[in-house]
Order: structure tokens, then C-alpha cells, then sequence
């Protein structure tokens, strides 16, 4: 049995991930660290509280001692980073939290892999050759496009917000810790995820929500910044692939092929809705436009092709497939 740190697992894409994981890898158990701040729900993880092969541990990636604590104890083989403050709203109100989790605390993280793992740089501690680092970045450090052109592994880094500032760091942090280390890192950069077990507060949680409950469904601007949006088990899969399969020290841009704007996805949503909770008037009604969000990046959009043609990945769900599903899951959730 081998023993893998993975943070922030009762986030959105981690509680998406752990069970996956869990159930097509027996070899493996799962030590969860999670501070548990408002993002973070034990709720979603209780289909695998009760497994022998999971652990929780409430804690900080920047409590060093615990960090210590945890390797020593379990033996860690591993880690899968998904612990980020992650909501571009709450980064431009509170900017020092981001940095604070997503620098700091991939950087004690990190460190504390290598010590625990490497005799020096470049040479790996006897049995922990095989040892990983995987971080989970997002396409939001490239910037934002214009009408055309796509995010590949290669575009350089720009930016807009605290939160992809604070993720393009810890990115940075990872990378040097692979080339002057010699720590075996992978990065993945992933476009939107949407899905079961999102917080309240993004977009398709909120218009499915405010739809429900009869109140005003708020669109930032004219409701045309577009995002390639990607569902959040096809991005479990992906992660799944590269930190068994990706080449040591590289980076993989993970992607829906699934443009799509934010008057589109709204639209979408209550079409479903019309048709799973009928009511007098449309849904679509109750859509407004609100003030645009301080420097709202225009067009994300990714280029997945690496790996698709390196590791086989490919996205299973177009977006109607898998908006029909997220729908219907937070029907169940809201009414």
C-alpha cells in the first residue's frame, strides 16, 4: 500500500477526484489535509469517510510541523496539490489570504516533500525514486485572449487577478523546485470545471440556485466573457493520467474544447430548468445584468492537444451532456 497526501480534498475538484480515485485504485490510501475554510465541505466526501484507505486531517499546507508529522507518519509517496483559495471575487476584496495559501503554502509544501523524499538535489532517498509532486494550476495564469488563438503549454504567463497571480507563483514555486532540485514535479493547468459538488458561489451553482428560488439570476457586464468549460470528472481523469503517466517536470493544460459565454450558459440553464421544473414564465426572465467584475479577463480557452496525443486523454462530456447532468444534480440539492 502506498500512502498519498492529497489537499483539499473536500474542495470541489477533490471530492470529485478522492472517490474516483479511491475505487479504481486499490493499492493506494488517501490522506486528505484540508483546513476546511468555507470552500471546503466534509459533506461531499461522505460516500468514503467510512473507507479504510482514507484519512482526513484537518490542517494547514502552511503548518510546517504538521507537514513533518504527516510524512513521518504515513510514509507519503506522493502528492496531489489541489489546496488554493480559488474565487477571483474573493481574491480582489482579501488578496492576502491567496497569497498566503497558494504561495506560502505551496512553497512549505513543496520544501517539505523534498527533504522528506531527496538526500540533496537530484538524488532521491533509497525506495523514494518514484516519489511525486503534482500541482493543480489553472489556465487563468496565461491572461485572458482575444477572439482567437488558444492557451498552450508554451504561452507565457500574464496574470490579471490576485488569484492567478497567486496560482502563476506557485506554479513558478514548482517549477524551480523541479530544475534546481531535481524533484519530480508535474503541473496541470485546467480550464473552467463545472459539476457536482461546486460551492454555491460560482456561476452555475448561482443561476441554478437563483432560478429555484425565484430571485434575480446576476450576469457580470454584457454576458460575453467566454470560458472553455470542462467537467470536473473528465478533469479527475485527466489528473489521474498525467500524475501516473506525465513526463517528469512538464506541464499539461487540461481542457474542455467547450467555449462557450456566460449569456449562453445561463440561457442553457434555465432551457433545462423549463423543461425538469416547470413554472408560468421562463426562467430566462429572471436573468439581469449587473456592474462587470474589476479587471474581468475576456476569453479563456485551451489548447488540450498535448495531452491528448502524449497520454490518450480525451474529454467524455460536450458541454450539454454534462450541463444536462449538473443541472439535475443541484435539483436534487435545491428543491
Amino acid at each position: 500500500m502506498k500512502s498519498i497526501l492529497v489537499t483539499g480534498c473536500a474542495g470541489f475538484i477533490g471530492s470529485n477526484f478522492v472517490p474516483y480515485f479511491l475505487e479504481k485504485y486499490l493499492e493506494y490510501n488517501i490522506i486528505n489535509l484540508d483546513l476546511l475554510t468555507y470552500a471546503g465541505n466534509l459533506e461531499n466526501l461522505k460516500e468514503i469517510e467510512k473507507s479504510n484507505r482514507y484519512n482526513f486531517i484537518k490542517g494547514n499546507i502552511n503548518n510546517r510541523e504538521l507537514l513533518d508529522y504527516l510524512f513521518t507518519k504515513y510514509d507519503i509517496r506522493g502528492v496531489i496539490h489541489f489546496a488554493a483559495e480559488s474565487h477571483v471575487d474573493n481574491s480582489i476584496k482579501n488578496p492576502a489570504v491567496f497569497i498566503e495559501t497558494n504561495v506560502n503554502g505551496t512553497f512549505t509544501l513543496i520544501d517539505v516533500a523534498y527533504k522528506y523524499w531527496m538526500e540533496k538535489p537530484f538524488v532521491y532517498k533509497a525506495g523514494y525514486e518514484k516519489c511525486r509532486f503534482h500541482h493543480i494550476s489553472t489556465d487563468e495564469v496565461y491572461g485572458t485572449l482575444g477572439e482567437k488563438g488558444l492557451f498552450t503549454e508554451k504561452t507565457p504567463y500574464a496574470p490579471n487577478s490576485p488569484y492567478s497571480a497567486s496560482k502563476a507563483s506557485s506554479d513558478m514555486i514548482v517549477r524551480s523546485y523541479h530544475h534546481t532540485y531535481g524533484i519530480n514535479t508535474v503541473i496541470t493547468n485546467c480550464s473552467n470545471n463545472y459539476g457536482p459538488k461546486q460551492h454555491d458561489e460560482k456561476l452555475i451553482p448561482t443561476i441554478i440556485r437563483k432560478a429555484i428560488y425565484g430571485e434575480s439570476i446576476p450576469i457580470y457586464g454584457d454576458g460575453k466573457n467566454i470560458r472553455d468549460w470542462l467537467y470536473v470528472l473528465d478533469h479527475c481523469k485527466g489528473i489521474d493520467l498525467v500524475y501516473h503517466r506525465g513526463k517528469d517536470g512538464e506541464v499539461y493544460n487540461i481542457g474542455g474544447c467547450n467555449e462557450r459565454n456566460n449569456n449562453y450558459i445561463a440561457d442553457k440553464v434555465c432551457e433545462i430548468l423549463d423543461g425538469l421544473l416547470p413554472k408560468e414564465k421562463s426562467y430566462k426572465e429572471q436573468i439581469i445584468y449587473i456592474e462587470d467584475r474589476v479587471g474581468h479577463d475576456r476569453r479563456y480557452a485551451i489548447d488540450a492537444t498535448k495531452i491528448e496525443n502524449e497520454l490518450g486523454w480525451k474529454a467524455n462530456e460536450n458541454f450539454e451532456s454534462g450541463i444536462l447532468k449538473t443541472v439535475k444534480w443541484y435539483v436534487k440539492k435545491y428543491v
